[in-house]
């Protein structure tokens, strides 16, 4: 026999108003009925089927959040306790005790009869008692003991084993789900037999790498862009420290001798000869300018155009038919000679008044500059002297700090850098591991994947008459991707599976498949499936019923709700389910029908 690890009764401290839900080992029913003509064509009837499987998940302890109709209906509910009875894989039980004004101090109670009632026990009497919200799900995940699920705790999977409405969108991703892949797809890798491990360090490893590479972004930033060659900021580091510490040894003496003979030898050894070899430049470029200068004022043609005309005359009486050029055309000759020749006078002007202009400029500045050094060296004034060489240690020590902090960046940048292609190098190791389990499991037709995705497929065949396709592949990011498709008579895929009503039959049937290949785990027996029915046609209602029941034989628990409307077809006066079958029955007639028979909140 199978341990049981199954739902067993719902109820509260407030019968009169919530019923006590009593559960069966194979198919429980939840029937709602609508017997109001005026509410038939209505799509939501608010009695309470999908309620239930709410208060269930509040029962497994489920997170405090303000839009539960709980707690968003706190005037209500706020005096209601609800208790969640379990049965356990030795077949004893597990009672939670969990109120609504005090949802985060639970009590615990164990016991080895079924369909108790302890909502008159006072709570000195429970073995566990107002356990704190997060040690109290630590508590439950060791009664409960499903070690399949291990690392994760049992909530993780709950989302497939009670699904809402909400949840029949996807059939991997589940609406609690609705953050980053790195918290749900290790866990669904490992409940279909992959190295979930393996998936899960990947994720950790690109987080990390993605940390790194945003510390890089930042030491940029900070480096405002300028990252220059750490050899030559140590170069430069170097240098100024041995001139700060030249001036610090000076201070330190308050002897200004040697600072004196340094500038004085600076003074006559280079500035004075600069200044002298720029004098001499200056001359030189000015005397080239005044000849330029002259040569463009002449603007003269080089001959008399009368003469010229005289000279042809002779030679035209002399030589007589053998010149027959216009003089005219000769002065044109000229003139062009002289405008080009003009040109290159005056851009040559154009060039010696820039250089001029630079000499110039420099001769001022080295004139300032030695102005300067006469001064200091002329400053009978000892502390005037003290002073310059403390502000130039000043000047050298702020460039020190600058370039040190220059220097710890850029070695944190190369450390960084380093890190950076180790954890690449790793993640590209882990992708290859990744790689190579799928292919085994998928290659394996004993592994749990192999099972899995065939009781996938049997189901949906027998349901509706075509295979489907359920398959784990890893992308080009080493990430795994997660699929389930129906196929065409031909074994191709086909976009059928993206209608609701076949969407939610592939995740009835990836819920059942999996349960069914951990029959022999230590892993939850039982599935809640909200509207299970809804928009299939009576044949294929009929088909599915004919699987579930097949699986509540083998041992898995399975709750259903449905509206009657939503009902196989009967053949003649045969009910579709046995009256022990129906754990809950629902209607619209008054407020005695619905699961809190109360008003609509």
């Amino acid at each position: 026999m199978w341990g049981q690890m199954k739902l067993s009764k719902l109820y509260s401290n407030k019968p009169d108003l919530f019923e006590p839900v009593e559960f069966i080992q194979g198919l429980n029913v939840v029937m709602a009925e609508i017997r109001l003509p005026e509410n038939r064509k209505k799509d939501t009837h608010n009695l309470g089927k999908t309620t239930l499987g709410r208060l269930l998940d509040f029962g497994f302890l489920a997170k405090r959040k303000a839009n539960f109709f709980l707690f968003k209906h706190s005037d209500i509910f706020e005096d209601f306790v609800f208790f969640l009875e379990i049965e356990l894989e030795d077949a004893s039980f597990v009672t939670v005790r969990r109120g609504v004004k005090e949802a985060t101090k639970i009590s615990f109670k164990r016991h080895e009869a079924r369909h108790q009632d302890f909502s008159e026990l006072p709570v000195t009497k429970w073995d566990h008692q107002e356990v704190p919200f997060d040690r109290a799900r630590k508590l439950l995940d060791g009664l409960l003991d499903w070690s399949a699920l291990k690392p994760w705790s049992f909530r993780k999977g709950l989302g497939y084993l009670l699904r809402s409405q909400e949840d029949f969108r996807e059939v991997f991703q589940l609406r609690k789900f609705a953050s980053k892949h790195a918290d749900w797809k290790p866990f669904l890798a490992h409940i279909l037999g992959f190295n979930a491990g393996l998936v899960d360090q990947h994720y950790e490893k690109e987080a990390e790498l993605s940390k790194k590479k945003e510390i890089v972004q930042t030491i940029k930033n900070e480096l405002g862009g300028t990252i220059e060659d750490i050899s030559k900021i140590e170069g430069l580091l170097l240098l100024k420290q041995k001139d700060a510490e030249k001036k610090q040894n000076l201070l330190d003496a308050f002897d200004f001798r040697t600072h004196d003979k340094d500038r004085t030898k600076l003074l006559v050894d280079e500035i004075n000869q600069r200044i002298a070899d720029l004098n001499a430049e200056r001359y030189s470029l000015n005397q080239n300018k005044k000849k330029i200068i002259a040569s463009l004022e002449e603007d003269q043609i080089l001959f008399n155009p009368d003469e010229a005309q005289r000279l042809f005359e002779e030679v035209g009486v002399l030589f007589k038919g053998q010149i027959k050029k216009d003089f005219r055309q000769l002065i044109a000759f000229n003139r062009a000679i002289t405008d080009e020749r003009r040109g290159y006078l005056q851009e040559e002007r154009a060039e010696i008044e820039s250089e001029l202009k630079h000499v110039n400029w420099e001769l001022n500045s080295l004139g300032n500059k030695r102005s300067d050094m006469l001064s200091f060296l002329s400053d009978t004034d000892i502390f005037g002297k003290y002073k310059q060489v403390s502000d130039e240690l000043v000047t050298f020590r702020a460039d020190i700090t600058s370039l040190e902090r220059q220097r710890g960046f850029l070695h944190r940048l190369q450390e960084l850098r380093s890190e950076i292609r180790a954890l690449t190098e790793e993640c590209g190791h882990i992708q290859t591991q990744i790689e190579t389990d799928v292919e085994t499991q998928n290659s394996d037709q004993s592994s749990l994947f192999s099972s899995i995705r065939l009781f996938f497929s049997e189901t949906v065949e027998e349901v509706i008459d075509r295979k489907a396709l359920l398959s784990v592949s890893p992308n080009q990011a080493g990430h795994l991707e997660f699929k389930a498709e129906i196929l065409d008579e031909s074994g191709n895929s086909t976009s059928a599976d993206l209608g609701h009503t076949y969407r939610k039959l592939l995740c009835i049937a990836f819920d059942m498949a999996v349960l069914r290949a951990h029959i022999n785990d230590k892993f939850p027996r039982f599935v809640y499936h909200d509207g299970v029915f809804e928009s299939l046609d009576d044949r294929k209602k009929g088909n599915l019923l004919e699987v579930i029941r097949r699986y509540t034989e083998i041992g898995l628990q399975h709750m259903i709700t449905l509206i009657d409307s939503d009902l196989p077809a009967r053949t003649g006066d045969e009910w579709v389910f046995a009256d022990d079958e129906i754990i809950l029955t629902l209607h619209d007639e008054s407020e005695e029908g619905r699961l809190f028979k109360m008003r609509a909140w």
